[in-house]
């Protein structure tokens, strides 16, 4: 026979886990029993995000618009389809472009050995996603041995075995530099010189070009065309035409962006998407 009391103790419990979901904040995924945790948050265009530390690793994953993680280890342009991974107790800073839900797994340092031992970013595939999103629903004291425990376990499988992205988009700590440089992520269709550039900061165009090669080791023009190119890839991922994304990235014509693709990747658009469907 059922045992009723047994059953509303469940039903209660159910109750409980999805009210606690509503206010899960990072502090209770730090605190969590269980070595993985997720959470989700939302962060509008504009919103700066101080340098702060977790004790745990996290992987920070963008559902939609992009986030520059910036750390002493470097800078990472973030955008849908890519996630950061930042070791623990790292001071890290995270800029918003655009609306960001951000998506976090915090992992326990003793979780697993085969996790990234620095900050890297990493590829994330629609199956990892959708694992991720899962996860924020996930009580943080889910029952070890049952589904919710593998969901977080297949996670960190995915997250070892994902491709590590060396495409790197360097950001500078000069706040002036950065600041020019975060406009250029936010609207990358915007038509620009060095000239004009120079002229938002009231320094001469010179100086401006020594400063990007000081700051990033990049001319402006290596700088740009690897940001947009960067911005790029999950647009054409998703199946948007080349033509659009070309648009998108301050292109005049698919040609002059199938151009700069190729130079850069060694590849055009169209194999370069058909060797990562491949790669799945």
């Amino acid at each position: 026979m059922l045992d009723s009391s047994r059953l509303s103790f469940s039903l209660g419990n159910d109750n409980y886990h999805r009210e606690m979901d509503k206010l899960r904040r990072l502090e209770d995924c730090e605190a969590s029993p269980r070595p993985v945790a997720a959470f989700a948050s939302d962060h509008p265009d504009g919103e700066h995000i101080a340098p702060h530390r977790h004790g745990r690793a996290q992987l920070i994953h963008t559902l939609g618009g992009v986030m520059t993680v910036t750390s002493p280890e470097g800078s990472w342009i973030v955008p849908p389809g890519r996630a950061v991974w930042m070791p623990p107790a790292q001071d890290h800073a995270i800029r918003i472009a655009g609306d960001v839900p951000m998506r976090t797994v915090f992992v326990r340092d003793d979780a697993r050995p085969d996790l990234p031992q620095a900050c890297e970013v990493i590829e994330v595939s629609p199956f990892l996603r959708e694992a991720i999103v899962a996860a924020t629903r996930i009580p943080l004291d889910y029952a070890t041995g049952g589904r919710d425990e593998r969901v977080m376990e297949l996670i960190l499988d995915e997250i070892a075995a994902a491709p590590r992205l060396h495409l790197h988009v360097p950001m500078p700590r000069d706040p002036r530099l950065a600041q020019l440089c975060q406009s250029l992520i936010a609207d990358p269709a915007r038509p620009v010189t060095l000239d004009e550039l120079a002229q938002e900061i009231h320094v001469s165009s010179r100086t401006l070009a020594r400063m990007f090669h000081r700051e990033l080791g990049l001319s402006f023009g290596d700088w740009l065309r690897r940001m947009r190119l960067l911005l790029s890839l999950p647009r054409l991922a998703a199946g948007i035409s080349v033509l659009v994304v070309a648009l998108e990235h301050g292109y005049e014509s698919p040609s002059a962006f199938t151009a700069m693709f190729r130079r850069t990747m060694g590849v055009s658009p169209r194999v370069y998407l058909e060797n990562r469907t491949q790669r799945r």
